[in-house]
Order: C-alpha cells, then sequence, then structure tokens
C-alpha cells in the first residue's frame, strides 16, 4: 500500500509541471520580448503552441500509453520536456523557443494521460482511487493557479528563462524515481493502430482548436471561418472513419454510457466558464482596479487552496450522495460563485471577486476530480488512457471555447459600450494617456465601465451555462428503473447507467 501512494506522490510531480507551464509563461512574456525580441506573431505562438499541442495529441498520447506501456510513455514524455524546458531557458531567439515549445507540448501530452491511466492500475479499490484521483486534480488546478505566482518570484530575481529552467530538477526525480516505484501497464494489444484515425483527429482538432483561439483574438475573420470548416469536416470525416474501423483510435460507443458522457459535456461546460472568468478577472484586476501583475496574481490563490483541498473530497460526497447529485451540487455551486461577478465594479470589486472565485472553486474542485473519476471508472482498465485523454481533451477544449465565445461576448459588449475605444482596454487606456488630461480620463472611465459591463455579461452567460449543465445533468443520471433506486457511487453509476439511444 505504502508504494502506491508513494507511486502517487511520484506521479503528481509532472501533472503540477505541465499545468503550472500553461500560466507561469504569461508574466515572462514582458522581459522575453525584451530579451528575443519576437514578432507579434512569433510571441502569439510561443504563448499558444504548447497548450495547442497537449490539446490536439491528448487522445493519440493516451492511446499510445495503452498500447506501448503507460509508464513507459511517461518516461519517454518527462525526458523531452525536460530537454525542452533546457532548450527554452537558453534559447537564442524566438524561432528556437518557439521550436522548444513545440516540443515541451509533445512532452507534455504523453505527462497527463500516462499517469492519471496509471492511477486507475495503481489503485483498484474504488475508494482510494477516487482520493488518488483527487490528490492528482488538486495537482493540476494548484499548477495552473500557482504558475503566475511562482512566475513573478523567479523573474524577480533571475532572468526570463528561469520560468522553464525550474521544471529540470522535477523532472530529475520523476525520472530517478519513477521506474523504481512506479508499475507497468499496456493493453498487450495485437491490433493494428489506428494511424488513419490520428491524422483524422489531428486533423479535426488542431484546426478547430486553432479557430477558436482566433475568433478571440481576431474575431471571426476569413482565417477563422477557414479553419473552423476544415477542422468541422476533418472531424466528421473522424467520427465516420472510428464507426466503420474494426479497432478505431477512439471507441465511440464509450459515449453511450450516460455517465461519462455526461462527465465529459460537465467538463467542457466547467471550464468554458472557469478560463473565461479568470482571463476577464486577470484584465480587470489590474487595468480596470489598478493591481499589480503579482498582487493580481496573489488574488487567485484562495480558490486553488480551495480547489486543491475540495478535489479529495468528490469521491467521499460522491459515495454519500450519488453520482448524480455530485454533479448538480458542484455545477450548481460553480454557477453561484461565477454569478457573484455580476456585482463587481469600477472602483471596489477585488475582494467580490475573490469569494466569487473560492465559492465558483468549491463547486469546481468536485467537478474536476469527478469527471476524471467517472472517465478511469466508466471503462475497462485496457482503455483507460484512451478515456482520460478524452476527458482531458474536454477540458482544453473547454479552456478555448470559454476564452473564444464568453471572451468575445465581453469584448462585443466592451466595443459597443462607447465611442472611441482603440480595441481592448488595454489599448484604449494607453490612447486616452495620449489625450488631454479631462478628455483622457473621460475615456478611461467610459472604457473600464464598458469592460464591467462585458464582464457581468460573460459571467452572467457562463452561470447560465453552468446552471442548465446542473439541470440536464439531473435528468441525464437519473435512474432508469420505473422504482426508486438507491444513489450510487462512481464506480457503480459508471457501470449501469443505460446507454444513450
Amino acid at each position: 500500500m505504502r508504494s502506491r501512494w508513494a507511486g502517487l506522490a511520484v506521479l503528481v510531480l509532472p501533472v503540477f509541471l505541465v499545468s503550472m507551464d500553461i500560466s507561469v509563461l504569461f508574466l515572462a512574456i514582458p522581459k522575453l520580448s525584451e530579451s528575443l525580441q519576437p514578432s507579434a506573431a512569433e510571441q502569439l505562438w510561443i504563448l499558444d503552441i504548447y497548450g495547442f499541442l497537449i490539446a490536439g495529441l491528448l487522445i493519440t498520447m493516451g492511446n499510445l500509453g495503452d498500447r506501448l506501456g503507460r509508464r513507459r510513455l511517461l518516461l519517454v514524455g518527462a525526458t523531452l520536456f525536460g530537454v525542452a524546458s533546457v532548450i527554452a531557458a537558453f534559447a537564442p531567439n524566438p524561432e528556437v523557443l518557439i521550436g522548444a515549445r513545440v516540443l515541451m507540448g509533445l512532452g507534455g501530452a504523453t505527462l497527463m494521460p500516462s499517469s492519471l491511466s496509471l492511477i486507475s492500475n495503481m489503485f483498484s479499490d474504488a475508494r482510494e482511487r477516487g482520493t488518488a484521483i483527487g490528490v492528482w486534480t488538486a495537482a493540476f488546478a494548484g499548477g495552473t493557479a500557482i504558475g503566475p505566482v511562482v512566475g513573478g518570484v523567479l523573474l524577480n530575481h533571475f532572468w526570463w528563462g528561469s520560468v522553464f529552467l525550474i521544471n529540470v530538477p522535477v523532472l530529475v526525480i520523476l525520472l530517478t524515481v519513477g521506474p523504481l516505484i512506479l508499475p507497468e501497464f499496456r493493453s498487450g494489444t495485437k491490433a493494428p493502430f489506428d494511424v488513419l484515425g490520428v491524422v483524422l483527429s489531428l486533423a479535426a482538432i488542431f484546426p478547430l482548436v486553432y479557430a477558436v483561439k482566433h475568433v478571440a483574438a481576431e474575431g471571426a475573420d476569413s482565417t477563422f471561418w477557414i479553419t473552423a470548416v476544415f477542422g468541422a469536416v476533418a472531424m466528421a470525416l473522424f467520427i465516420r472513419h472510428e464507426l466503420r474501423v474494426e479497432h478505431p483510435l477512439l471507441d465511440l460507443s464509450m459515449f453511450r454510457n450516460v455517465a461519462f458522457s455526461s462527465a465529459i459535456t460537465a467538463a467542457m461546460v466547467g471550464m468554458m466558464g472557469t478560463s473565461a472568468v479568470a482571463y476577464l478577472a486577470g484584465i480587470y484586476l489590474q487595468t480596470v482596479l489598478g493591481k499589480d501583475v503579482l498582487i493580481a496574481a496573489y488574488f487567485g490563490l484562495p480558490a486553488a487552496l480551495v480547489i486543491a483541498v475540495v478535489c479529495m473530497q468528490s469521491a467521499p460526497l460522491s459515495r454519500l450522495i450519488g453520482v448524480r447529485w455530485t454533479f448538480v451540487t458542484a455545477l450548481t455551486v460553480a454557477a453561484l460563485g461565477t454569478g457573484l461577478m455580476l456585482f463587481v465594479g469600477t472602483s471596489q470589486g477585488a475582494w467580490i471577486y475573490v469569494a466569487a472565485s473560492v465559492i465558483a472553486g468549491i463547486g469546481d474542485g468536485i467537478l474536476y476530480a469527478l469527471v476524471s473519476e467517472v472517465a478511469v471508472a466508466s471503462v475497462p482498465p485496457e482503455r483507460a488512457g484512451a478515456a482520460t485523454g478524452i476527458s482531458e481533451t474536454s477540458f482544453e477544449m473547454g479552456t478555448a471555447l470559454g476564452l473564444a465565445l464568453l471572451g468575445s461576448l465581453a469584448t462585443v459588449v466592451f466595443r459597443h459600450g462607447g465611442s472611441g475605444f482603440s480595441g481592448t482596454l488595454g489599448e484604449t487606456v494607453d490612447h486616452a494617456k495620449t489625450l488631454d488630461p479631462a478628455a483622457g480620463a473621460a475615456l478611461i472611465a467610459d472604457a473600464k465601465d464598458a469592460f464591467v459591463s462585458g464582464v457581468h455579461v460573460a459571467s452572467g452567460t457562463a452561470a447560465a451555462l453552468l446552471a442548465v449543465m446542473a439541470v440536464v445533468c439531473a435528468f441525464a443520471l437519473r435512474p432508469r428503473a420505473k422504482t426508486a433506486v438507491p444513489a450510487e457511487p462512481v464506480e457503480s453509476l459508471a457501470a449501469k447507467s443505460a446507454p444513450l439511444p
């Protein structure tokens, strides 16, 4: 038993790093730009290519882990991630840095599904597995929130490359201890690998993720429509192929399980709200309320702590009230917390944001751990890697959709909130500083009012989506028998849920 928990301690290391690297670079961009002088397009790729590749490769890497060995793929990915981190830290120009970020994305895409699916092998007892997944989810949530704070501390003492170099000692521990205490697991299948499925999945996911990222930054221009249509067509071809091939990359029959399909949809909706509010709150705290960037990062720590603690309570709660009502409770609480953002204003609201993020974090923490647990419990052990790849992809797609759809909604409200605005709030404030003091002050006040209105609309929409998803789960996960049945824990509901028609 001790070796299982020691193995879990090792498995949370790469997850923490992968999630931290998603956010740690935001603070380093000013110093990085001053040193390497990237163009606007190069800067965008430096920021986005990492998460872009992770989102596109999770399903493929989950399947490779099932076939080649989950521990083997984890250690190979960790090695690649570590080497790429060193290259990124000492990159002499933007091109090398972008290439290093590509390699980090490839390595990072192996770490998440491999580590989570190994947990399903190491913890056969449902209660222990639920606790372990809660710890894993807490590490992921904590890394995302702590990333900006760690970045701020490092950048106050070292050069911009230090935000990458910090990965190396952690990965050395993983590569040294992992082979000794982590078990190996593979499906043992001799079936041919679905190469065409991999190609079609990448041809679908990459353009779709790029499209939602592009529309958030540039609007619905021709590039958006071309990539969105291409991705949609490729997705249709991928689904058609997977339904016909004998040994598919993605077993679509998993979605006939109500618990699994509800969990995947809830994950996407939950991440839409979380990512949109976190993105808008960062701008709100810094540009509207004038908080320092590191102080703004500190305001996110209470929610991170709450999520880290609550993640580990998801499994006990599902045993107490059942998966159905745990989903409903998590989504409802997340909706209430997100809805509190309706009360932030232009002169006050930092502590309202803290309260909103903490309350939403209670629901989010329960939801994220529950989604991962249901995904693992809903499939046979030999398909755990593929299932976790799907669940993690839903989180990534939810993040992209939240920024694209809800972020764009806030932008539309902002731009229609007054005249003389120069694109974004930051650009408008910079423009206002070139005007005479009275006109500049008036423009800044109008722009802040319009931005806060955008925050209200986006947050209200996110809260409404979460509430609707709570109702959907209440109906979709109801017992199928004519007579009432007691609430069931994750492992029971996942196995017994009636298939979708």
